[in-house]
């Protein structure tokens, strides 16, 4: 039985080691190369050493925030309130459905709803304020971005809440707590592990956002995951990319590591 089992775990170990561990090894090895290809540390002094790379970083992690914060107070109150229907799975699924859609599409949708022929802009042409520029600014990307990214921030937290107990709240109100009381010291406590899980969902993606912030954003939005595009694509340094992307891995574990559960 053991031997079967181990079988079985070859597939995964395999997957695991050609499309993780490998190209992680890879990006870490090109990210000692120049562009001339001479094995050299200038990548990382260049990127520590520039305010521009710093800037985008901190841009990166702001916009990264306010989408994570954004998706949180429009998922946890859905959630919450999704729990308490009957259709609850149904209405669930309808909400998952739009991940199935493929992310260009929904760009290029969302630049034809705000472009200035758009839905939005004819409605404001209609009640007499004029068109108004609406693509292209932060506005755009973070509300596409947030809205891209709701159900993932969504889904763990309405598992964690429908996992509770009834009876530890039905116990709560017997024991005479309020509604905001029991909601506060009994059914958040519990449903933090989905919050963590929903944060690390969003806020771990959002810092390497590229294609929207070209598409929505009109390259007004420059994060890291848009320097990484450029530097492989455009100017072929592939060296300063990879060491971009490796220090956008070491922000992403670092997130991992300050969202996991800490067990008192």
């Amino acid at each position: 039985m053991k031997k079967t089992s181990n079988a079985f775990a070859v597939p995964y170990l395999l997957w695991i080691g050609l499309f993780v561990i490998a190209p992680l090894v890879l990006l870490l090895y090109k990210s000692f190369f120049d562009i001339q290809g001479n094995l050299t540390l200038a990548n990382y002094a260049t990127f520590f050493g520039s305010w521009t790379y710093l800037r985008m970083s901190l841009n990166s992690i702001f916009y990264a925030g306010i989408i994570t914060l954004v998706t949180l107070i429009i998922s946890y109150p859905a959630a919450y309130l999704l729990t308490k229907l009957k259709h609850k799975q149904l209405l669930l699924m309808l909400v998952i459905l739009p991940t199935w859609v493929n992310l260009l599409l929904k760009a290029y949708a969302f630049m034809g709803i705000f472009g200035q022929q758009g839905g939005i802009n004819a409605f404001l042409t209609f009640v007499g304020i004029g068109p108004k520029q609406i693509l292209f600014t932060d506005f755009s990307f973070i509300f596409v971005a947030s809205y891209i990214e709701i159900p993932f921030m969504l889904l763990p937290i309405f598992n964690a809440l429908d996992d509770i107990d009834d009876n530890l709240i039905n116990a709560s109100r017997d024991l005479g707590a309020s509604d905001s009381q029991t909601f506060t010291k009994v059914i958040f406590p519990l449903s933090l592990n989905g919050v963590r899980s929903g944060v690390q969902s969003v806020f771990i993606p959002s810092l390497s956002l590229f294609m929207l912030t070209r598409l929505i954003g009109g390259n007004r939005v420059i994060t890291l995951g848009t320097a990484i595009e450029q530097h492989f694509l455009t100017t072929q340094n592939w060296g300063m990319g990879s060491t971009i992307g490796v220090i956008l891995i070491m922000a992403m574990l670092a997130t991992m590591w300050l969202t996991k559960e800490r067990r008192k």
